[in-house]
């Protein structure tokens, strides 16, 4: 196994509206831009802030695999191999509503999580131990 070491520095200031600014700066190495966000509190702007870099390391594992979406594997004797996906949905919005559980139920409603989720597929090994965050 090959160690692989890269630094994520965060710093995080109040401005003179009382909200916060975090500042993701990736190592030299990587591709990714800086990354600034602005939350409610120190660590709402972190929690943003490290979504954004979590979707952006998404995007290039998936495009990583380059693989033809309609794509269907099959072994010798024409069987079709199944394969393994971890499935990511991230669905983000602002809600208006009288209460948090309000908020939440109307983001249930419907489908539009799952309708407006950004989606994304990176096919993995079958004894790969990802742990969904549910399941």
């Amino acid at each position: 196994m090959s160690l692989i070491t890269e630094t994520i520095t965060i710093n995080v200031e109040a401005d003179e509206n009382k909200q916060y600014i975090c500042i993701l700066s990736p190592s030299v190495d990587q591709p990714i831009d800086e990354i600034r966000c602005c939350g409610q509190t120190k660590e709402h702007a972190i929690a943003i802030a490290l979504e954004q870099l979590a979707s952006k390391y998404r995007q290039i594992a998936e495009e990583g695999q380059n693989q033809d979406w309609l794509a269907v594997e099959r072994s010798e004797s024409g069987e079709v191999i199944q394969k393994h996906y971890h499935v990511i949905l991230y669905y983000e919005r602002i809600g208006i509503a009288e209460s948090k559980f309000e908020a939440m139920q109307d983001t249930l409603l419907g489908n539009t999580v799952v309708e407006n989720a950004k989606v994304t597929l990176i096919e993995i090994d079958a004894n790969l131990p990802v742990q969904p965050l549910t399941s």
